[in-house]
């Protein structure tokens, strides 16, 4: 019976599972030394669960993967009638993909080489890795980029390295803390520079000449305590933590917050991240663009509200029809640059997408360590494979979330004039006039871009 198959078998007696896809192999498969990638649709849930089998223990991993029990050490006596292991030991393994290819080396490990080797390096200079006795700083490292990589469970990976679970647990959370305490170096605010991405482009210079980004939220699956769970879940009913970021035109992340229940308004996390010590920060005189989950206020521009919201700027043959609905058209465009980075970061490192069996605190640390890792591979090598499919602007149509209406916020501290002129309660650190200067701001930017519109393309009416 082949690999795969005998992995459908033994899973068949589950019922808790549906197959996604299998046979995706992870190493090379004609030397043997490579593991099995299947992925199961955890029940009413919608996340799906990534299991790795070493094709030499497929019958030891499939029993453990049915039991409750998770081992603290693999059973070294478990050998039977099967071949014997490949790799005796995780430094086998990593030695030989660090001497095989940088496409096998990238798909293992989510980078490539030389910024694998970059990144030990600083690690180990700042102090925050060393080797011990039994695994030098570059196992250890790959180690957390294969689990996060590949969205494994820790039995998995010990199969694999051929550690004990508590070897394996014990340096990835070395690791993800290094790389939290090393973050602040791959995060930087934005300047006061025009970004190229508008200054080179006509559909935005000189309109967005002082956009420095967008920010937008997201939710990723968490696991809490039956008590915590309230709060945790969103308005899908799905248990999640709320992340706000803010992006830059060149699908980085300037500044990441993390660990908000998913039930949490929007704009109250934002409200959290300018107002916090270690906050966000917009340059004097500059904005980020936000979506309709926001409010149009000082430093971030919003749409209008009952205007359409589209990428396609020509949609079915029909021409923008006033000021506001070609400035949503363009704020879209550039604003789906928070969707790209988001798509890009869950493509690399899977893991975000899954419930992961750590405590609260260390999935909000995974989020924050996987957008730094992100940022950094992003300097490194912005040409990289896993950016690709994410730089084209109307790779968005695939990512971007329905759009939803404003909603109200509980204990309001003042109100507010949204974009359809509506009030609203927001707990924001700005007073009405600072407000209406926004609003203003907007209208001329909207003003702008229409007149210059219809000088070159005369509006039809329909």
């Amino acid at each position: 019976m082949k690999v795969w198959e005998a992995v459908r078998a033994t899973h068949s007696k589950r019922s808790c599972s549906t197959w996604v896809e299998d046979e995706v192999v992870v190493g090379n498969k004609e030397k043997g030394d490579f593991v099995w990638l299947y992925r199961l649709l955890l029940p009413g849930s919608g996340v799906t669960e990534t299991l790795a089998v070493p094709f030499h223990r497929i019958r030891i991993l499939c029993a453990m993967e049915s039991s409750d029990d998770e081992k603290d050490h693999v059973n070294e006596k478990s050998t039977g009638n099967e071949s014997t292991p490949i790799s005796a030991n995780g430094t086998k393994f990593v030695d030989e993909v660090l001497n095989g290819s940088n496409e096998r080396f990238l798909e293992n490990f989510r980078m490539e080489k030389h910024v694998f080797y970059k990144l030990c390096d600083k690690l180990k200079a700042k102090g925050l890795l060393r080797h011990t006795s039994r695994i030098k700083v570059e196992e250890q490292l790959a180690i957390f980029l294969f689990i996060i990589g590949h969205n494994l469970r820790t039995r998995a990976v010990q199969e694999l390295f051929r550690y004990s679970g508590e070897t394996i647990s014990r340096h990835f959370n070395n690791v993800l803390n290094a790389i939290i305490a090393v973050s602040l170096d791959f995060f930087q605010p934005p300047g006061s520079e025009i970004p190229p991405e508008i200054r080179d482009d006509p559909r935005f210079y000189p309109y967005f000449m002082d956009c420095v980004g967008a920010v937008n939220g997201t939710h990723f699956p968490v696991i809490v305590g039956v008590d915590e769970q309230g709060p945790f879940r969103n308005k899908n009913g799905v248990l999640s933590q709320s992340v706000l970021a803010a992006c830059s035109f060149n699908m980085k992340f300037h500044y990441v917050l993390a660990g908000w229940e998913g039930s949490a308004p929007d704009i109250k996390v934002l409200n959290s991240a300018l107002t916090r010590k270690n906050n966000l920060k917009v340059p004097e005189g500059k904005y980020f663009l936000v979506d309709f989950k926001y409010a149009n206020i000082p430093g971030f521009i919003a749409p209008y509200i009952g205007a359409p919201y589209r990428i396609i700027e020509n949609e079915n043959g029909l021409q923008p029809q006033d000021a506001k609905e070609l400035f949503n058209h363009r704020h879209s465009l550039l604003r789906s640059i928070t969707d790209r980075a988001f798509g890009s970061l869950k493509e690399r490192f899977p893991i975000l997408m899954s419930t992961p069996s750590y405590p609260l605190p260390t999935q909000v640390k995974l989020v924050v360590a996987a957008c730094a890792l992100h940022n950094y591979i992003r300097d490194e090598t912005p040409d990289d494979i896993i950016f690709k499919p994410f730089e084209h602007e109307n790779c968005v149509l695939q990512l971007e979330e329905p759009v939803v209406q404003p909603i109200d916020f509980e204990k309001p501290v003042m109100m507010m004039m949204h974009a359809d002129n509506q009030m609203m309660d927001v707990d924001v650190p700005f007073d009405a006039q600072q407000i209406e200067q926004s609003s203003q701001l907007r209208d001329a930017i909207a003003t702008e871009i229409w007149n210059d519109y219809i000088h070159d393309f005369p509006v039809t009416e329909v």
